[in-house]
């Protein structure tokens, strides 16, 4: 479980083809700082297990299916992402609850700049608009965001300097894609809406 505050912005330095899969390394001097073989990074949202350490390098695993369905097959070397440890037991929730598994990939839809700030709208399937909500939340590449519009297939949001000069949001333009995770509250009222309606 983590909550979609980015702790670091790491570095792509490495990703070698291993079966169907790819080795991940990433250069994150601060998460890479007490790590264990085993532990769980998200990695732009997306939840991974560290199974290399080398110094401040971490290795990490992505199979086939992941690469597909989120943004991680698109990466290369020198890529920015963004890193996350996973929550311990009484650390405090300063986001929200985000389980590293991503709903689908989105694309930058339109940005807007004003002075330090930017507003963006994140195109996605419909099927997430109904699981969002104005004021709600969503992570977005493993940040987690408030919600200010949401439409039938995209939504926005507005971002502060701090998030984007601390993040790989601060970098994208439209046409990028970005892993998508729409509340967990948000999924478990959806899905006992739907049995209600059907019983």
């Amino acid at each position: 479980m983590f909550t979609g505050l980015v702790e670091e912005l790491g570095t792509i330095a490495a990703l070698e083809q291993r079966g169907p899969g790819v080795r991940l390394t990433v250069e994150c001097p601060l998460v890479a700082d007490g790590a264990r073989i085993g532990d769980s990074i998200a990695i732009n949202g997306c939840c991974l297990t560290v199974v290399e350490i080398e110094g401040n390098r971490l290795g990490f695993d992505a199979g086939s299916e992941t690469l597909s369905r989120t943004n991680l097959g698109k990466l290369a070397a020198g890529s920015g992402v963004n890193l996350e440890r996973a929550l311990k037991a009484g650390d405090r929730l300063g986001g929200h609850y985000v389980t590293g598994h991503i709903d689908a990939v989105g694309t930058v839809d339109a940005r807007r700049d004003e002075a330090d700030w930017s507003f963006f709208y994140f195109k996605v399937p419909p099927q997430l608009t109904r699981q969002m909500a104005s004021k709600g939340s969503v992570a977005v590449d493993g940040v987690s965001l408030t919600l200010v519009e949401v439409e039938a297939d995209r939504f926005s949001v507005a971002l502060i300097p701090h998030t984007l000069a601390v993040t790989t949001l601060g970098s994208r333009k439209p046409g990028d894609a970005v892993n998508i995770e729409t509340d967990l509250l948000a999924k478990y009222v959806e899905q006992q809406l739907k049995s209600h309606v059907s019983a």
